[in-house]
């Protein structure tokens, strides 16, 4: 548990996933919004399946409006970011309170997802795309 400036204690937990980074907060307050980079949530991820994405680990730990989450996400797209954010949510709860973490591990939201794009190599024009071959 750490001290915001406004002396309020939080959790904290850090979710990663392609180029997003989040760092997510869970202060201990009933039920307030999820606030992503100053933003409401609904606004920031105007698509449901994405808010869905984001709360799986609330509904996982039966969590739900227990915390008032403050998110600060860069980086990505708009999927990996929503990603992201799960993932830091994930890391969170399980500083709250580490009974959590086997049913947030069971669910496969505690392990970070390695796959990133792969790099472009030279001679060909993308990672693994080579130029066309012309036998004349």
């Amino acid at each position: 548990m750490v001290q915001a400036e406004s002396n309020q204690p939080y959790f904290y937990g850090t979710g990663k996933r392609k180029t997003s980074i989040a760092r997510v907060r869970l202060y201990a307050d009933e039920g307030g919004p999820i606030l992503v980079n100053g933003k409401p949530m609904d606004e920031f991820f105007n698509w449901a399946p994405w808010q869905k994405k984001i709360n799986e680990p609330f509904h996982i730990s039966n969590a739900t409006n227990k915390f008032r989450v403050v998110v600060k996400v860069a980086g990505g797209g708009v999927n990996s970011q929503a990603e992201a954010i799960r993932h830091g949510i994930a890391r969170a709860l399980i500083v709250s309170d580490e009974t959590l973490k086997p049913a947030l591990r069971k669910a496969g939201l505690v392990t970070r997802d390695a796959r990133i794009k792969e790099s472009k190599k030279y001679g060909l024009k993308r990672a693994r795309r080579a130029p066309q071959y012309t036998k004349r």
